[in-house]
């Protein structure tokens, strides 16, 4: 973590991250791709259907491996990189082929190691498994939901899951929420936690930093008129007003359950996300 000196008010309260560690060099240019951004836009209609986004700074996606193409061939970690589309590290990885890929980066990965994915492998950072083959208390991320499909959870800086239990053809994994989950056994995950731990202390620090990530401002619903919000309205500053808050269109905000009580994964949650 960087702190800075307050040698202005917006540097008082910024803190940074530290990219010492990172290698100095361009991205691999083979695995850039251009994605045209919406900034908040329907493709549609081109109204705007998420709020407070617009501008920032141009980037390249970085094309990220997030299933296992190359299996039971070893590859050498040649770089740790900075992705701008997310908040973990990444590492570029070379097999002895010359091919090259992306892969997100675990927490105590160098450059010079070397990573696989195989059914079975040593627990290594970054060596990618089936579930029913890792053993229980081993940390995992960018778990496959369904077997083959890619990683598609646990994917954002210092997060990891916990395996918890085999059971028969099933593993219970320990999300980051809390939440305890069944997963086949078939399904792949990567060993270790995801780098970059220190991202959950990062404080952009001033509202011109916040304008070059894509944010726009966003303004308190409670200074507001009340034609324009549930919260607005009032003499001087007033709270909210309402026993719980609302979003702009009425609907509750805080505390309320928004996961579909239909949806197929439902039966295979075991306990859910503690509540803060």
């Amino acid at each position: 973590m960087k702190l800075y000196k307050p040698t202005t008010p917006a540097r008082r309260g910024m803190s940074g991250i530290d990219f010492s560690k990172l290698t100095q060099k361009s991205p691999e240019k083979s695995l850039l791709k251009y994605v045209k951004r919406n900034v908040g836009r329907s493709a549609s209609t081109g109204r705007i259907t998420v709020r407070h986004k617009g501008g920032g700074v141009k980037k390249m996606y970085r094309v990220i491996e997030f299933s296992q193409t190359k299996m039971d061939v070893p590859a050498k970690v040649t770089a740790l990189e900075y992705d701008p589309n997310r908040t973990a590290f990444i590492a570029l990885i070379e097999y002895a082929d010359k091919i090259k890929q992306y892969i997100i980066a675990p927490q105590d990965l160098k450059v010079g190691d070397e990573v696989i994915f195989s059914e079975k492998a040593q627990l290594n950072p970054g060596n990618r498994i089936k579930l029913k083959n890792i053993p229980v208390g081993t940390a995992v991320y960018n778990i496959e939901l369904e077997a083959g499909k890619g990683g598609k959870i646990v994917r954002s800086a210092g997060s990891s899951a916990q395996v918890l239990a085999h059971d028969g053809d099933f593993v219970n994994l320990k999300m980051p929420s809390t939440e305890v989950r069944i997963f086949s056994g078939e399904c792949f995950a990567t060993i270790g936690m995801i780098s970059n731990p220190e991202n959950r202390f990062y404080r952009v620090g001033k509202a011109g930093k916040s304008r070059l990530k894509g944010r726009r401002p966003h303004v308190r619903g409670s200074a507001m008129n009340p034609v324009d919000h549930p919260h607005g309205g009032g003499e001087g500053r007033q709270p909210i007003g309402l026993k719980h808050p609302k979003t702009p269109w009425g609907k509750p905000a805080l505390g309320v359950k928004t996961r579909k009580k239909k949806k197929w994964s439902n039966k295979l949650i075991i306990s859910r996300r503690k509540k803060k």
